[in-house]
């Protein structure tokens, strides 16, 4: 009867409905004009991405792509999985090259297509023992079989972070366009261990060699040094920890996102929750700010005196105000939960319905925050250039020609006023008086 059900609605809807209805039921892609899909198992012969929709004509290598990759495999240190893999890319289409070139190349325009290859995993460890059979507790094995009825015992298939290397891997494409567009930058670090907060991080300044000076991420050495100790002890114990990855995106120009379902911040929320591990969001201040009054909280306006352009003094909002990109740094802050397996013995259920007791083996993150920052990294700028495609497509299709002093003044870190301030407009409302303003909001 399911069936018949299921097979009734697609003859009668229209094809744009089917193919509504078949993109929104597989779960594997990201993005509306700059689009990815992910696919592979953690222990299947590799990993990729598709990316469709990169304009053209943009220089590409393979090593700028590797750059991040490097920054997300496993095996970089005591506090990750000793999982040996070069995570070593091979770009399979979508690049011209020129004669003799291999390693670079500038993109068609057309699908482009990047594998990584699986080396070393051990499907042993799986399935030779308890782990075959036992869910681990608060891990995917248990919803993946209630939804398929089957699941990749080995490494977790889809549900690893090995997932992640096409996000990656793509999320280097996204960044080389940030950056071409308007010097772009989006930097993420780890600023909290449990309760262990990193402290004097300038948002403004703080750059990926101070992120990466140490094995945590975290670009104050003070906290740093703290937050790997409180890992070792845990690991040492055989437990997990989680904690917090915060991602800054400098010079992101005002105007991308839209209302009301499409907000910047709902999608930059959707596309880091969706990373394996992630269980919180927090844009701006988040939930902090719910401890604020509105006079407190509200991000007041100025005129850079040497821009002209329209600025916030304080950036609560993390840059985003209605849904829409303001000029200001972006930030945001994803918290990820303590690894599921660990090396502790837990009550659980078998497959078939039997209470048992399990102990993880196997090779695994005692912490994924190092390794989840550049994956917050690539969510990010996937979602900025995706919203800066939008934001051309829509407002800037066509040039505007209203007058200079008839258009809203530029506002943001990169912005300018022609002409510099609007000397003209200063004090007007009659001098040092406010302006008033009468409301009338639901």
């Amino acid at each position: 009867m399911k069936h018949s059900i299921a097979l009734l609605l697609l003859l009668v809807s229209p094809p744009a409905a089917a193919f509504t209805l078949s993109m929104m039921s597989s779960g594997s892609s990201f993005g509306r004009l700059f689009r990815i899909s992910t696919w592979g198992e953690s222990h299947g012969g590799g990993v990729g991405v598709t990316l469709d929709g990169c304009p053209p004509r943009i220089p590409l290598s393979r090593d700028e792509i590797q750059i991040d990759l490097d920054r997300r495999r496993p095996g970089q240190s005591r506090i990750t999985t000793p999982r040996n893999e070069a995570d070593s890319v091979e770009i399979l289409s979508g690049l011209l090259y020129g004669n003799g070139e291999e390693e670079s190349g500038v993109t068609l325009g057309t699908p482009i297509a990047m594998l990584v290859r699986n080396k070393d995993q051990r499907s042993g460890d799986y399935l030779e023992n308890d782990m075959s059979v036992a869910y681990r507790p608060s891990h995917a094995d248990a919803t993946y079989d209630a939804k398929y009825g089957v699941r990749a015992i080995a490494g977790g298939g889809r549900s690893s972070a090995r997932e992640t290397i096409g996000r990656v891997a793509a999320g280097a494409v996204a960044r080389k366009i940030l950056r071409m567009y308007n010097g772009i930058e989006v930097l993420a670090y780890v600023s909290k261990v449990q309760d262990i907060e990193a402290e004097n991080v300038d948002h403004d300044t703080f750059t990926m060699e101070q992120v990466d000076s140490n094995i945590v991420r975290c670009p104050d050495q003070a906290s740093a040094e703290k937050m790997l100790a409180r890992i070792d002890q845990i690991r040492k114990a055989g437990n997990s920890i989680g904690g917090v990855v915060t991602c800054v995106a400098r010079n992101v120009p005002a105007g991308l996102g839209s209302p009301v379902f499409d907000k910047l911040e709902a999608d930059l929320a959707k596309a880091c929750m969706s990373i394996p591990a992630a269980k919180g969001f927090e844009s701006g201040d988040g939930f902090a700010g719910t401890l604020l009054t509105g006079i407190d909280h509200n991000d007041e306006f100025y005129i850079d005196p040497e821009t002209g352009a329209t600025r916030t003094r304080t950036n609560r909002s993390g840059g985003i105000q209605g849904g829409i990109s303001n000029g200001e740094n972006i930030v945001v802050h994803v918290a990820f939960k303590p690894t599921s397996t660990i090396a502790q013995s837990q009550n659980t259920v078998t497959r078939d319905g039997k209470e048992v007791q399990l102990r993880g083996k196997g090779r695994h993150d005692p912490c994924v925050l190092p390794r989840a920052v550049p994956m917050v990294e690539a969510m990010v700028a996937l979602t900025l250039v995706d919203a800066l495609m939008c934001q051309k497509g829509q407002c800037e299709l066509f040039p505007d020609n209203t007058p200079v002093e008839e258009r809203s003044n530029p506002m943001g870190t990169t912005a300018k006023r022609e002409g510099g301030p609007n000397k003209e407009a200063v004090g007007v409302g009659g001098g040092d008086k406010p302006i008033g303003l009468k409301v009338d909001e639901e």
